[in-house]
């Protein structure tokens, strides 16, 4: 009988934000333990995406979570950032896939055969759970991140470029949180 190829599905979070760091996830699903529900986490009621996020780490053969700075992200550019913060999760893997297939145009150099899937959050179960590790440890994150800063509201838009986010930057500035790069941030500094 045939081996079967030991896949890995990657996805990040946190591309848009204009504050935190990016998010991404690598997981290796056990194909006898299948998990009902997967989906692209976008698409998942918080609530269902917690509950998915439990039973991932509970039976997938291997996980693992890996991000990028907000330092990182200023310095080489989000999309950079976000492949970064794929090959840390791969390599953070306690178990060697054979195959690493990426949510989205481009794949991380791994040094493994990679595939990049548009919308693979939403056809490949892997990429899926992927998405969903990813979506949870940074609102997770971004919940400790308001805390910090609550004047932000970072537990509502999780950094998201919302009206009351941009309103909340123009009250009280940049935080050391904030995506210099990012062009609202870098606006507000520059006082335009």
């Amino acid at each position: 009988m045939k081996q079967k190829l030991i896949i890995c599905g990657v996805d990040e979070a946190g591309r848009g934000p204009l504050a935190g760091p990016v998010y991404a996830a690598a997981v290796i699903l056990d194909n006898k333990r299948p998990i009902e529900g997967l989906a692209d986490s976008k698409k998942l009621s918080e609530n269902r995406r917690d509950k998915l996020a439990l039973e991932i780490k509970q039976h997938a053969l291997a996980w693992a979570i890996a991000e990028a700075s907000v330092e990182e992200i200023d310095a080489i550019n989000i999309l950079r950032a976000s492949l970064l913060a794929m090959r840390r999760a791969v390599e953070a893997l306690p178990l060697r896939p054979q195959e690493v297939w990426v949510d989205g145009l481009h794949c991380p150099d791994t040094g493994l055969p990679s595939r990049a899937i548009v919308r693979g959050d939403s056809s490949v179960a892997a990429i899926s759970a992927a998405s969903i590790l990813a979506k949870t440890a940074r609102d997770a994150a971004m919940l400790l991140l308001h805390e910090r800063y609550p004047q932000y509201g970072f537990d509502g838009h999780k950094g998201y470029p919302t009206a009351a986010h941009i309103a909340a930057l123009r009250l009280h500035g940049a935080s050391d949180v904030h995506r210099r790069s990012f062009r609202p941030v870098r606006e507000l500094l520059r006082g335009i």
